[in-house]
């Protein structure tokens, strides 16, 4: 006996089941990540210290092995690669947040030839944005194209 036409009953393959599967999971997968995509979050450690140091080794800082200005609030310092869509729009809200808020730097750095920095720093997608502080140091970071807002926010949390 089948099922009802429109039904899905015993007559459905599984094929047909695996597909239905896929397509829930890809689809929760897609919306966790749009929810997350451009959110600025705490710090990233890639060596947690044993005992906190007075003053930081340079080469523990982000900037450090790049021709790059800090500012001298906080930067925004972006990594991007050459057919990064997004990083293009990232770019420009980030340069548009440095040209209105007074002591704050956007530098730009492309991924692809900065890997020493990349793996030093655990970036693993572009875009990917950190808020340094005045000191150099990493207050927050963002994967994917954050707002105008979002930075703002974030660069509260910097400044205060």
């Amino acid at each position: 006996m089948s099922a009802p036409a429109g039904g899905l009953g015993p007559d459905v393959s599984t094929g047909a089941w695996v597909v239905v599967v896929a397509l829930v999971l890809a689809s929760g997968f897609g919306v966790l990540r749009a929810g997350r995509d451009g959110r600025f979050r705490g710090t990233h450690r890639v060596r947690a210290p044993q005992a906190p140091a007075p003053d930081p080794a340079p080469e523990t800082m982000p900037l450090h092995g790049l021709a790059a200005e800090p500012g001298e609030r906080a930067t925004l310092l972006q990594f991007s690669s050459a057919f990064c869509a997004p990083c293009r729009a990232t770019r420009r809200v980030l340069d548009e947040v440095a040209s209105v808020v007074p002591g704050v730097a956007h530098v730009e750095v492309d991924a692809e030839h900065h890997l020493d920095v990349v793996r030093r720093l655990g970036i693993v997608r572009t875009p990917t944005t950190l808020v340094l502080g005045a000191d150099g140091r990493e207050v927050s970071r963002a994967t994917g194209a954050p707002t105008r807002a979002d930075v703002l926010v974030a660069l509260e949390r910097a400044f205060g």
